[in-house]
């Protein structure tokens, strides 16, 4: 319905009245019976606005940001070799919870496994990794990707000097083929100097 007949409803009513001449009673009742239409058909109206409008568009999902897959080139099966070209162990890194994290599950030669759970947190804007291995070992890091190569430090205790922390960087390289150079190294002075702890070429194996 129009909305100047809504607003003009009295002077509508009016003008029935005059032409069929009913009796007042049935003026009022005409008059009424107007307005209740008019009210219900403004309703239903304003009951479906979606019908004219557009819906808003979606919010993108939490972790599709370019900075939540820096970490990407890291995902696969490996075959892990150390420089001499031994196969050291085998590692499987996994996408999980929508993208928003990289799950390690490492198995060594030697029958040692480990975990370790990788995400972009957003509110510091940095890379974070927690590793747990079957010896007991804990390891926190933190950093991000620089040119290339991701690398992410923290502190551990020290095997050699009880009671004394060693500071850990490991740095992960995309290499030509596909292949990653992972080097771990640690430093007892402050990060004067460094000895390496691990060095492993992966080999992608799907």
């Amino acid at each position: 319905m129009h909305p100047a007949l809504w607003r003009n409803g009295p002077v509508e009513c009016a003008k029935m009245a005059l032409a069929t001449a009913p009796s007042p009673s049935d003026d009022r009742l005409m008059c009424h019976t107007s307005h209740i239409l008019v009210a219900v058909s403004l309703a239903i109206g304003s009951a479906h606005p979606a019908s004219a409008q557009t819906a808003p568009a979606g919010k993108p999902p939490p972790c599709s940001a370019a900075e939540h897959r820096q970490f990407d080139f890291w995902l696969g099966r490996w075959e892990v070799r150390d420089p001499s070209g031994k196969v050291v162990g085998h590692n499987r890194i996994e996408a999980a919870h929508g993208g928003c994290a990289l799950i390690e599950n490492w198995t060594s030669v030697a029958g040692v496994t480990g975990t370790s759970v990788n995400i972009y947190d957003r509110d510091r804007r940095q890379w974070h990794q927690t590793w747990v291995d079957s010896g007991g070992g804990l390891l926190q890091l933190d950093g991000s990707r620089l040119d290339t190569a991701m690398v992410l430090a923290g502190d551990a205790l020290d095997a050699d000097a009880q009671g004394k922390t060693a500071r850990q960087r490991i740095t992960w390289t995309p290499l030509a083929g596909g292949r990653v150079r992972q080097l771990w190294e640690s430093s007892s002075d402050g990060g004067k100097t460094w000895s390496v702890a691990f060095d492993g070429l992966y080999i992608k194996q799907d």
